[in-house]
């Protein structure tokens, strides 16, 4: 699946707002929506504060998508679990998965390995994004979203979306 092609799903989906951090995984997909405003993109310095964008967004009325990369998941687990788990905000959280498989500069190595595990510790619904099926992974993580009224996350491998 292109980039277009999986910014045009999510738009499909009905997410209209988008904030985050950069990342190399995900820079397409950041360029993509920052040039398009169907799903305007607000940039963060920090995830944590990306997180404070999305939840005020969804306050006003949108469906936010937060774009991050899982190294950056430490400095969200305080939001995410004593703000939008706590008073039920629904966002999909875009996470990249850097590290995956040892594969990645040593800094991402140990994030890699406790990502997935990390988000369902804080009862996260997780979904992994193939590349046979990427729709397949939004759809559960909507799902997920809709009827527990909190985020949920999908993962994205190096390569997955191009």
């Amino acid at each position: 699946m292109t980039v277009a092609e999986f910014c045009l799903m999510l738009k499909r989906y009905g997410f209209n707002f988008s904030t985050g951090v950069p990342c190399s995984i995900l820079k397409d997909i950041i360029l993509y929506l920052s040039s398009h405003s169907d799903i305007p993109y607000i940039p963060a310095t920090r995830e944590d504060e990306a997180l404070g964008i999305a939840t005020g967004a969804y306050l006003a009325g949108r469906k936010p998508i937060v774009l991050m990369q899982n190294s950056g998941l430490g400095s969200a687990i305080n939001p995410l679990t004593s703000l939008d788990m706590l008073y039920k905000i629904p966002m999909l959280l875009l996470i990249s998965w850097r590290g995956y498989q040892g594969k990645d500069a040593p800094e991402h190595l140990i994030m890699g390995e406790v990502t997935i595990k990390l988000l369902e510790d804080i009862s996260i619904p997780v979904q992994v994004i193939s590349k046979d099926d990427p729709e397949e992974a939004i759809l559960a993580s909507i799902k997920s979203m809709e009827e527990k009224q909190i985020p949920a996350a999908a993962i994205l491998r190096r390569g997955i979306i191009e």
